[in-house]
C-alpha cells in the first residue's frame, strides 16, 4: 500500500463531493499539491480553488499526468477517462474510503460515527464538543456546519473525527479508536443482500476498535445492541426507551420543538441538557455525543454548552425562509425512518398544515423499501412525490413514483405525483396558507425547490 509520506501530488476524481472536498482540504493544509476534477462547478470547489487546489471541469485524461496518487469517489466508475489514464501511467489509484483510512491511521484517537441515520448530526455534535474542550481535532463531516465554517476542520492534535458510511462496507477501511453505532436498518440494498448482511458488516466494523478503545451503541435499536455483544473493548450504551448507561428523563419541548432533558449516567444525574434542534431522534444523537465526550473525560459543562450552541447542519431540518408566514424547510431525509422522525419533529413546531415534497432517492431503495415508504408520511397533511432521483442507477422500470403515490394513499390519502419542480412550486404557492410548513425532502436535488417556492410566495 502506498504511503502519504511517499507522495506530494494528489489528484481527486470527483473532488466536488462533500467528503472528497474535505479530504482535499486536509491535504492542502498539510502542504500537499492538490488537483482535481468534476462534472460541475460548486461552492465547495470554489473554496478549494481559493485555498490553492487546481480543479478542472470536466474530467480530462491529462489532469492526472503529474499526479503521484489518484483518489476517486464511489460515484466515479472504472471506465472514467482519468482513472484509465492513471492506470496506463502506473499511478496508484485508490477509492475515497481507503484514502480516508490512510489519513485516519495517522491519528491516535480516531472517532468514527456509523449508523443508517443520524451520522452527520452526531458527528457534528461530537466535533463541536471536542473543539470547545480545546482538544483541537481534525474533523470530516458529511454536511456543513457553522461552528467549523464548512464540512472540514484541520487540527494539530491526535483527534480525528469522521462519519463512517456503511455503503459498500467502506467503513471497514477505517481505524477507529472509538466507534459509535447509532442504528442499523435495511438500506443500501443495491449492495447488501439483506438485513443480516448489513448487520454482519457492522459487526466487522465494531471489531476494528482496539481493546483499549470503546464502542457506543443505541440500546433502543436491537440490531445495534446485537453488534456490541461480540467486541473486546469497552461498551457504552445510550437510549430513551431501554435500559442504558446513558439515559434520559423529564423530556420537555419548547414552542419550536427544541427539547430539554435530564441525562442519567448509571443512576447518577449528569445534569439538564438543551438542544436548539427539534425532535426525539436528536435527543438520541445528543446522547451518543454525550457518551463519546464523557468517555474522553470532557467536563459536563462544556458538553452542555456545546450542544446548546449547535444549530444543526445544512439540509437537516434546515429552515430556508419564511414568507407570508409560510415556513420552508429543507431536509436530507431519504429513508422511511428518517422521514418519520423529521415529520414527527415537525409536529412539535407551530404550524397549520405540513406539506412534504419528497424526492425518492434511487430506484433500488424505492423498490426494496416500498412498503416502508408507503407508511412514512402519516404526519404530513399534503404529500407531493417527484420523479425518482437516479443517482448512480439506471431506470429498470421496476418501480415508478405513481405507484408509490397510490400506495401512500392506501394509508394516508394525502399524496399526489408531480413530475417537475416548476409545477410543484406553483401548486404550493397557490395552495399553501399562512401558518403552513413546507418540507423539501430527499438526498437528490430537491433542495433547489425551496428558493423557487420562496420566490413565488414573495411575488
Amino acid at each position: 500500500m502506498i504511503s502519504l509520506n511517499d507522495v506530494k501530488n494528489v489528484h481527486f476524481v470527483g473532488i466536488g463531493g462533500i467528503s472528497m472536498s474535505g479530504l482535499a482540504q486536509i491535504l492542502l493544509e498539510s502542504g500537499y499539491n492538490v488537483t482535481g476534477s468534476d462534472i460541475n462547478d460548486s461552492n465547495l470547489i470554489n473554496k478549494l480553488q481559493k485555498n490553492g487546489a487546481v480543479v478542472t471541469i470536466p474530467h480530462n485524461p491529462k489532469n492526472v499526468e503529474a499526479a503521484e496518487l489518484v483518489v476517486y469517489t464511489a460515484a466515479v466508475k472504472q471506465d472514467n477517462c482519468e482513472i484509465i489514464r492513471a492506470k496506463e501511467l502506473g499511478i496508484p489509484v485508490i477509492d475515497r474510503a481507503t484514502f480516508l483510512g490512510m489519513i485516519m491511521k495517522n491519528y491516535k484517537y480516531g472517532i468514527a460515527i456509523a449508523g443508517c441515520h443520524g451520522k452527520t448530526t452526531t458527528t457534528s455534535m461530537v466535533s463541536i464538543i471536542i473543539k470547545n474542550a480545546g482538544l483541537d481535532p481534525t474533523v470530516l463531516i458529511g454536511g456543513e456546519i457553522e461552528a467549523i465554517d464548512g464540512n472540514v476542520r484541520v487540527g494539530k492534535s491526535d483527534y480525528f473525527i469522521t462519519e463512517a458510511c456503511e455503503y459498500c462496507e467502506s467503513f471497514l477501511k477505517f481505524y477507529p479508536f472509538v466507534a459509535a453505532v447509532l442504528n442499523i436498518e435495511r438500506d443500501h440494498l443495491d449492495y447488501y443482500k439483506d438485513l443480516d448482511h448489513i448487520i454482519s458488516a457492522f459487526k466487522k466494523f465494531a471489531k476494528l476498535v482496539p481493546a483499549n478503545g470503546a464502542i457506543v451503541v443505541c440500546s433502543d435499536n436491537e440490531n445495534a445492541l446485537d453488534v456490541s455483544k461480540e467486541v473486546d473493548c469497552k461498551v457504552l450504551t445510550y437510549g430513551i426507551k431501554n435500559k442504558a448507561d446513558f439515559s434520559v428523563k423529564n423530556i420537555k419541548y419548547d414552542n419550536f420543538g427544541h427539547p430539554t432533558f435530564q441525562v442519567i449516567h448509571n443512576h447518577k444525574r449528569l445534569g439538564t441538557f438543551s438542544l436548539m434542534i427539534p425532535g426525539e431522534h436528536n435527543i438520541l444523537n445528543a446522547l451518543a455525543a454525550i457518551a463519546i465526550a464523557y468517555n474522553a473525560g470532557i467536563q459536563t459543562d462544556i458538553i452542555k454548552k456545546s450542544l446548546k450552541e449547535f444549530k444543526g447542519t445544512y439540509r437537516r431540518f434546515d429552515i430556508k425562509g419564511v414568507r407570508n408566514n409560510i415556513t420552508i424547510v429543507d431536509d436530507y431525509a431519504h429513508h422511511p425512518t428518517e422521514i418519520k422522525a423529521t415529520l414527527q419533529a415537525a409536529k412539535q413546531f407551530p404550524h397549520q398544515k405540513i406539506w412534504c415534497v419528497f424526492q425518492p432517492h434511487t430506484y433500488t431503495r424505492t423498490r426494496t423499501l416500498f412498503n416502508e415508504f408507503s407508511e412514512a408520511f402519516y404526519d404530513a397533511d399534503n404529500v407531493i412525490i417527484t420523479d425518482i432521483y437516479a443517482a448512480r442507477e439506471k431506470d429498470t422500470g421496476l418501480v415508478n413514483p405513481s405507484e408509490l403515490v397510490d400506495s401512500i394513499n392506501k394509508y394516508s390519502a394525502n399524496a399526489v405525483y408531480r413530475n417537475d419542480f416548476r409545477s410543484i412550486a406553483d401548486l404550493i404557492v397557490h395552495e399553501a396558507k399562512p401558518g403552513d410548513m413546507v418540507f423539501t425532502m430527499g438526498a437528490g436535488d430537491v433542495f433547489k425547490l425551496g428558493p423557487m417556492i420562496l420566490d413565488g410566495i414573495g411575488v
